[in-house]
């Protein structure tokens, strides 16, 4: 590409940027009115960045400080022209910022449009990309713009088809224009009262003025240009709110709820905290940005302020307004800040207030917050030492003790635990079915007691963590310890275990090193065997997930748990052939690691196993029973 700029020149859209501006000018025209916001929402962004710039040169504001977005109506010329004062682009800004969708995300964007329009449009102001949607309304888009502290202007111009121009431009002072030509069936944007109802619809909340200016007539400002958390509690109603949430996240769906709060003392700030009822594309993205907007003095500091929040709040959108942090904060400075960490752990408080009260008041709200954000809320049992406590009374499970998929408190469970249990029971499991299905939990169910069913990858991680809740430990029922030996053993135990003795020991010897032991067990009532990890060791699901991830898992061969009731069991004690025991004892083996939803090291050897013992069940009496496997 030749490097002389004194001519104009074409270039061509990046590839997803086309697909993105078919989308706009076919697809989303029954939602056209969005361009408004996002282009007023842009100009916003472009003044915050110009006073954040201008604490450390003051020079970039050139006299200049009264910053402002203007619609300047041009009814002869058919154009509306969305103009701010801001920090302006350069030629290589405009390069990088109209020509490309120069962010990480394109891809998954695209991935997300759809047929419907409306869901489309949503998704344009989340994904970054919401300056393209002039093109709903416009055949043609003119942008003029120069960089604070810069003396050259530039001027970008397309028609939306696959590329664009770029060439000097003259401009008197620093910041853009952005001039839509409207389409003859657009002409309605050029309306005073369309424009007053869309300002006031969606960037009333914007603390600047929006202006507008009709031919020869004075500018009129729309909007209450105060920015919308310095306000009265009193005077907001939840539509101000939620219009605030929509320009903050671009987040199309209303929030499940906020709190604004200021607070006057050794530490002043004013907060406004949303939770989201939709999850953004990127929530398990950890190298995405994240975090509340940070504003000191109501001057604008930076977008993503990671360090006012712990990740596992990741999910929470609103902004912070300190007093007490310098204007020249960097997010260097940030890090081991005093008044930051105070200021982290008085927000962290207050969205677990906030999580507390929509649980006790609005659990059908709490419900749709859960099945959305629970995993990433668990991670805080993992991370937060100091809430811990109050993060697992705000987790919930579900349980053997329901076939709807609803779930239940740590709290609830422990008030119902039956006489005779002391210890919170689980499994892991991959999904509540399976959960469900595991060997594991068959004694647990027919003595009554609950088991929590754990199916979140993390919570192989959470348990680890968190080994007690209100003074009783959890167990997991896929472990040695949790044999319920103490609750439905027998007199005859003792007996039981004699007699199987050589048994054990025979399956011990036939299957090696694949188990540690062979045992009886109590927990078992319909499946004839299972596998459990030793007291000590690392669950299987643990080590499945470690082996997915590519890692390293240092695995203890598990423990094989027999029924003496089952008559595979018997089966197999009846056995005399050695070679007959050890297919027999295969065949066990494999059917547990199934039933946990485990892999088998060679299906093909179980398939062979298993249609044998199947077809010498088939034979006639007295023919050898032998199972022979090539």
């Amino acid at each position: 590409m030749t490097t002389d700029t004194a001519t104009p020149q074409q270039h061509e859209f990046q590839t997803e940027t086309r697909q993105l501006l078919k989308l706009m000018i076919h697809s989303l025209y029954s939602n056209k009115e969005i361009f408004l916001r996002e282009l007023v929402s842009n100009a916003s962004d472009a003044a915050d960045k110009l006073r954040f710039l201008s604490i450390q040169n003051p020079g970039l504001l050139d006299g200049d400080a009264d910053l402002a977005v203007d619609l300047v109506v041009d009814s002869a010329a058919g154009t509306l022209t969305i103009r701010d004062n801001g920090i302006g682009m350069s030629r290589q800004d405009m390069v990088d910022n109209l020509g490309t969708i120069a962010r990480s995300g394109t891809k998954a964007f695209m991935e997300q449009l759809s047929a419907d329009a409306k869901k489309d449009a949503q998704l344009i102001g989340q994904f970054g990309v919401g300056f393209y949607s002039a093109f709903i309304v416009a055949d043609r888009v003119t942008v003029t713009s120069r960089k604070a502290g810069e003396t050259e202007a530039h001027v970008w111009e397309s028609t939306g088809e696959g590329s664009y121009s770029l060439e000097p431009a003259d401009k008197a002072s620093r910041g853009t224009d952005v001039t839509l030509h409207l389409r003859e069936d657009e002409k309605e944007f050029l309306e005073e009262h369309r424009l007053r109802h869309l300002v006031r619809k969606y960037s009333d909340h914007i603390g600047l003025p929006v202006r507008l200016k009709i031919g020869d007539k004075d500018s009129e400002t729309l909007n209450k240009a105060a920015a919308l958390w310095t306000r009265p509690k009193a005077e907001l109603t939840d539509d101000d709110y939620t219009g605030f949430y929509t320009h903050l996240s671009h987040d199309p769906a209303k929030p499940l709820t906020w709190a604004h709060q200021r607070v006057e003392g050794n530490l002043s700030y004013i907060s406004l905290l949303y939770i989201p009822s939709v999850a953004p594309f990127d929530l398990w993205d950890r190298d995405k940005s994240r975090g509340l907007q940070l504003y000191v003095k109501r001057v604008f500091i930076m977008d993503h302020g990671a360090e006012l929040l712990p990740a596992y709040l990741r999910f929470v959108r609103g902004l912070v307004d300190s007093d007490d942090l310098p204007l020249n904060v960097s997010r260097e400075l940030l890090q081991g800040n005093r008044n930051v960490e105070k200021l982290k752990a008085a927000l962290t408080k207050r969205v677990l207030d906030l999580l507390d009260d929509m649980a006790k008041n609005k659990p059908e709200d709490y419900g749709k917050f859960y099945d959305v954000f629970g995993a990433v809320l668990k991670e805080g049992l993992v991370e937060d030492t100091v809430n811990r406590e109050r993060i697992a009374k705000l987790c919930r499970f579900e349980s053997t003790a329901s076939t709807d998929g609803s779930r239940v408190s740590l709290t609830d469970y422990v008030a119902r635990m039956p006489e005779g249990q002391s210890k919170i029971y689980y499994v892991t499991a991959d999904t509540p079915a399976a959960a469900r299905a595991v060997p594991h939990v068959e004694g647990f169910r027919k003595k009554g007691w609950e088991v929590l069913l754990l199916t979140d990858r993390i919570d192989e991680w959470v348990v680890m963590h968190l080994p007690e809740f209100d003074g009783k430990a959890l167990e997991s029922c896929a472990t040695g310890g949790a044999d319920l030996d103490s609750a439905i053993a027998t007199p005859e135990k003792e007996k039981i275990e004699t007699e199987f003795a050589p048994l054990l020991a025979r399956i011990g010897t036939a299957l090696g090193a694949k188990i540690e032991s062979a045992k009886v067990s109590s927990r078992l009532v319909e499946s004839p065997a299972c596998l459990v990890a030793p007291d000590y060791g690392m669950s299987r699901r643990l080590e499945k997930i470690l082996k997915q991830a590519g890692q390293a898992a240092p695995a203890l061969p598990p423990v094989l748990e027999i029924n003496p009731d089952h008559p595979f069991v018997t089966r197999l004690q009846n056995a005399t052939d050695d070679a007959e025991f050890g297919d027999l004892a295969a065949i066990l083996y494999d059917q547990s690691v199934l039933a946990e939803g485990g892999q088998l090291e060679d299906p093909a050897a179980f398939v062979r196993r298993l249609n044998a013992l199947i077809l010498s069940g088939a034979k006639p009496a007295g023919e050898a029973s032998r199972i022979i496997v090539s």
